[in-house]
């Protein structure tokens, strides 16, 4: 189940606003474009997701056909078992671009909503003096998919770090057994979209990689053994099959 945050009327008309706004992923030249689905959550319906560089940094963005982040999990009250909502950019770029281990997977970026647990212990998204209780609002993360097994047959997860393995990790890993990386770039909603803007100390390292746009659910194994996080559900791929037809100019 998710968390209606805004009521149809009022989202209906914050998308309408914003899709005048010509700097969406669906106004750009290049975007993977993607046909409406009336039966998709509208906030998860993706219209279209684009990236593109500007010097060191690159904006991935995505329109979708409701208000952008207006749904997210509701609460289990655990861990094990903890649902998370995502928009996610699969890329073709190697994992050791931004610090993991390379060659161990698809590296992602990714918006998440997760109430039941905090990942970014290095930041406080809400303010208050805590760090440790924010998973609820959206952030980011890099993460290392796989094809795991143990997540069903087909399905993806997140890597997993065997028990006394050391593989690389980025510097703001938030010491999960898992690929994933904290960095702290903020998602920025606009009515049907949302945007994360990512730095690149080497710019040229994403000269003509590829990607595509995803809007997926995943879940801590109830267990919080491996595999820790599997995508559980996919609800929808703007290429339609993962082909990460996008090109980073």
């Amino acid at each position: 189940m998710t968390r209606t945050l805004l009521t149809s009327a009022c989202a209906v008309l914050l998308a309408g606003a914003a899709f005048a706004d010509g700097n969406h992923a669906i106004h750009q030249d290049g975007a993977i474009v993607s046909q409406p689905d009336s039966t998709q959550v509208a906030a998860f319906d993706i219209l279209a997701a684009h990236a593109h560089r500007d010097g060191r940094l690159v904006t991935f963005h995505m329109t979708t056909n409701g208000v952008a982040g207006a749904e997210q999990p509701e609460p289990t009250g655990a861990l094990g078992g903890a649902p998370v909502s995502s928009y996610v950019w699969p890329t073709s770029l190697d994992p050791a671009t931004v610090g993991f281990e390379g060659g161990t997977g698809i590296l992602a970026l990714a918006a998440t909503s997760h109430p039941d647990f905090d990942d970014t212990p290095l930041f406080d998204e809400n303010n208050d003096g805590d760090p440790g209780n924010d998973g609820l609002l959206w952030h980011s993360h890099w993460v290392v998919l796989t094809p795991t097994e143990g997540c069903g047959a087909g399905a993806l997860g997140v890597r997993d770090i065997p028990e006394g393995t050391s593989p690389a990790m980025p510097a703001t890993w938030p010491g999960l057994p898992i690929f994933i990386d904290s960095p702290g770039y903020t998602p920025v909603f606009d009515g049907p979209e949302i945007a994360i803007t990512v730095p690149f100390a080497d710019p040229n390292v994403v000269n003509g990689a590829s990607y595509d746009g995803v809007t997926s659910a995943l879940r801590v194994n109830a267990s919080i053994h491996a595999p820790l996080l599997c995508v559980t559900d996919i609800f929808d791929i703007a290429s339609g099959d993962l082909s990460l037809p996008g090109s980073l100019n």
